[in-house]
C-alpha cells in the first residue's frame, strides 16, 4: 500500500510538471499571437495608406496572350 501511495504522488508531481510547462508554452505563445496581431493590424493600415500609382486596376489589364 505505501508503494502504491508513493508512486501515485510520483505521477502526480510529474503531471504537475507538465501542466506548469504547458502553461508556459501558452502563455507565451498567446503573447505572440497578440505581438502578431499588432503586426498584422499595423501592416494593414500601412497598405491602406499607400497609394499605388501607376499600378493599374486589376480588372482592367488586358488578359495574357495565352486566352
Amino acid at each position: 500500500m505505501e508503494t502504491r501511495l508513493t508512486d501515485l504522488e510520483i505521477r502526480l508531481t510529474h503531471q504537475e510538471a507538465a501542466l506548469e510547462e504547458m502553461s508556459d508554452v501558452l502563455l507565451k505563445q498567446h503573447h505572440m499571437m497578440e505581438s502578431l496581431q499588432r503586426n498584422l493590424a499595423a501592416l494593414q493600415v500601412q497598405l491602406r495608406d499607400t497609394n499605388p500609382q501607376g499600378v493599374a486596376d486589376p480588372s482592367q489589364e488586358p488578359p495574357p496572350p495565352h486566352y
